[in-house]
């Protein structure tokens, strides 16, 4: 699943740590996503980095 969890973060100035953080997720679970190595996501887990990031599950998950 393409996402844009990084670009997102990276415009907010967040490390992963900070979106860690944020989201109540582990920064190795961050970068797994970021990088593709997981593909299947919980609803509940996309609403968490969707608020952490100020933005909506389908901007960051599903739009291209």
């Amino acid at each position: 699943m393409k996402n844009k969890i990084k670009e997102f973060r990276e415009r907010l100035k967040m490390t992963q740590d900070d979106l860690a953080e944020k989201s109540g997720l582990s920064r190795p679970y961050i970068c797994d996503l970021e990088n593709g190595k997981r593909m299947v996501v919980k609803s509940t887990t996309m609403e968490s980095i969707a608020k952490a990031l100020n933005s909506s599950v389908s901007v960051i998950f599903f739009k291209k």
